[in-house]
């Protein structure tokens, strides 16, 4: 009965928080398709970087630039939802004694650590994400459908979200039991090789994604056959990219944003580009949009993150070690937990590592735009199609707010602003005074 009451209480406390949002208005109409160039951005004497930017941010209805600012800015504060939320889940599990049950249901499984962890670990997962399933519901599907990006009924959506947790359901046991079984092997260190693991793990899943994860959610097939696959298998050979496996995927039986990426590790690279690129934009926009993809392949940005990424993850390890032992000391007895080794703690030592990571998010953030904007200035080299990509730009504004203040960029965005990348190819078009931009016709 006590642990119904508290369910009731989440499921009220996630009411709270969808409700104000479910009947949003109807979604600010689109940018339309093909390449717009303002006259402001066509090279000429009198050509001026901050007027040609101002020009294409002048693209956006007002209409259009209130709700992307209100999609942004409401995301700020689902960072802070989501960190509530979790944390009320691991209280709820710690609390009323369900953590302590779930590893008693393991142990009565086996004796062996590694197996009642597992054990543990998909129970963990299973209830864990049915506590989550009302902020969810929200974020994922009634939030992106209202503001016009999410296209799947219920139904579909709700298949994609099984087939995610039947996948963490394969994955994540064996994971956190390789992770336990370096706490009760390492004592004290188990920090360090935690995050030694973690880099080997992220390897082996970027290597394997494109093969066998991306394919669940998606149909994959190669690129279809025209003008702009030739222009993308050239832009690979350029850059010595490799051109086996570019393929297209059918983004938009889930969503309207327009993607692109180069993704694998050692063999399965591959270039991959959404549906609604491919139909809902130009050429100089699609070629665009890749040169900056393939600028993350080239500078190897995939291992540097990887690394990057890592190191911070340790450091979350190492805030973990420094607190959860003195966490247990005071509100072990009262939850049943046994120690450090103990799976049934592990809501405790999410708590822990959900909060870390979120006072690193301008870290986080910071390390991921850094890359991007290396990305922009590859691929406005490679492509050499500064307006299509100002006008990729703006399309994202649909879910980007294009022109946030200094701070709130270092806080919130891994990439950087719309504003800031139509400026930067407006640089790049001044500074090559030769260069004759597309036609605008919509190529």
């Amino acid at each position: 009965m006590k642990m119904l009451r508290r369910l009731v209480v989440l499921a009220f406390f996630a009411f709270l928080v969808v409700s104000p949002y479910v009947a949003f208005a109807a979604p600010a109409a689109e940018l339309p398709p093909g390449l717009q160039i303002p006259d402001a951005a066509r090279p000429g004497p009198d050509f001026n970087v901050d007027k040609a930017t101002e020009a294409y941010l002048d693209l956006l209805t007002p209409e259009q630039r209130a709700q992307s600012d209100a999609y942004f800015e409401g995301g700020y504060w689902l960072q802070l939802w989501g960190l509530l939320y979790g944390l009320v889940v691991a209280w709820i599990l710690l609390d009323s004694g369900l953590s302590r049950k779930m590893r008693d249901v393991g142990r009565r499984v086996s004796s062996r650590p590694w197996l009642y962890t597992m054990v543990y670990v998909a129970q963990w997962l299973l209830i864990g994400s049915l506590l989550a399933l009302p902020l969810s519901i929200y974020t994922d599907f009634f939030r992106e459908h209202a503001y016009g990006l999410a296209t799947q009924s219920f139904g579909d959506w709700s298949l994609d979200q099984l087939k995610e947790l039947a996948i963490s359901l394969i994955i994540m046991p064996l994971v956190i039991a390789l992770l336990y079984a370096a706490v009760r092997k390492t004592g004290a260190r188990w920090w360090i090789w935690a995050t030694g693991g973690a880099f080997a793990l992220i390897l082996f899943f970027m290597m394997i994604a494109p093969v066998f994860l991306d394919p669940v959610f998606n149909d994959y097939k190669p690129l279809r056959q025209g003008d702009v696959r030739e222009q993308v298998l050239s832009l690979a050979r350029a850059n010595m990219i490799p051109d086996n496996n570019v393929v297209e995927f059918d983004a938009s039986k889930q969503t309207t944003r327009i993607s692109a990426n180069v993704s694998g590790f050692l063999g399965t690279t591959r270039v991959a580009l959404n549906d609604n690129l491919l139909d809902r934009t130009s050429k100089p926009e699609i070629l665009a949009v890749l040169g900056h993809e393939m600028g993350h392949y080239v500078l190897n940005h995939g291992l540097r993150l990887v690394i990057y990424m890592t190191l911070i993850l340790g450091l979350g390890f190492w805030v973990v070690h420094r607190l959860f032992d003195g966490a247990l000391v005071r509100w072990g007895p009262r939850f049943g937990l046994e120690g450090r080794a103990d799976p049934a703690a592990l809501p405790l030592a999410m708590a822990i590592l959900s909060l870390f990571f979120f006072f690193a998010t301008p870290l986080t953030n910071s390390v991921v735009r850094q890359a991007e904007a290396e990305a922009d200035a590859f691929g406005l080299n490679a492509a050499r199609e500064p307006n299509g990509f100002a006008m990729a730009a703006m399309r994202l504004s649909t879910y980007r707010k294009i022109k946030p203040g200094a701070l709130e960029e270092i806080i919130f965005y891994d990439h950087p602003s719309g504003y800031a990348r139509v400026h930067r190819s407006m640089i790049w078009l001044k500074e090559h005074p030769g260069f004759r931009s597309g036609s605008g016709s919509g190529e």
